[in-house]
């Protein structure tokens, strides 16, 4: 089983979750491949059996516009047919707004997510890691 973590992060607080979640993603026995968005190629990406995103809330509840918006908008015509999808990020404020809105736009795209996608309020705490762990076994 091959699992992508494609993140991006400004502060660390979600690079921690996706080095989190691959921790835990490989003691679970997957082959795991963590990296910045602006290392993603979506030929790639379609070796996956299973894909986790990453990324923070930024302004009004968005996804970071430069870089991780125009990716994750590349996958509206993506071939996702038999594969798993999980969603992570953190925030500083709001009510996680921009997580729900990324959850809607991926099952547009007909994208299966194994779980709501995993919230940190800044950097991860015990319970975050914990939902990571959880989420680990939803993918593999």
């Amino acid at each position: 089983m091959s699992t992508h973590i494609i993140y991006w992060s400004a502060t660390g607080n979600t690079e921690a979750m996706a080095n989190a979640l691959g921790a835990s993603t490989k003691a679970l026995g997957a082959d795991v491949k963590i990296y910045p968005v602006h290392e993603a190629n979506l030929l790639e990406l379609e070796k996956a059996t299973a894909i986790a995103l990453g990324c923070p809330a930024m302004g009004a509840e968005v996804l970071e516009e430069t870089e991780m918006e125009p990716f994750v908008a590349s996958l509206g015509h993506f071939n996702w047919a038999g594969k798993k999808l999980a969603l992570f990020g953190s925030y500083d404020w709001g009510d996680g707004e921009w997580m729900r809105n990324w959850e809607t736009q991926m099952s547009d795209f007909g994208a299966t997510l194994v779980a709501d996608g995993v919230m940190a309020h800044n950097a991860p705490d015990d319970a975050v890691l914990k939902s990571l762990e959880a989420l680990a076994q939803k993918l593999v």
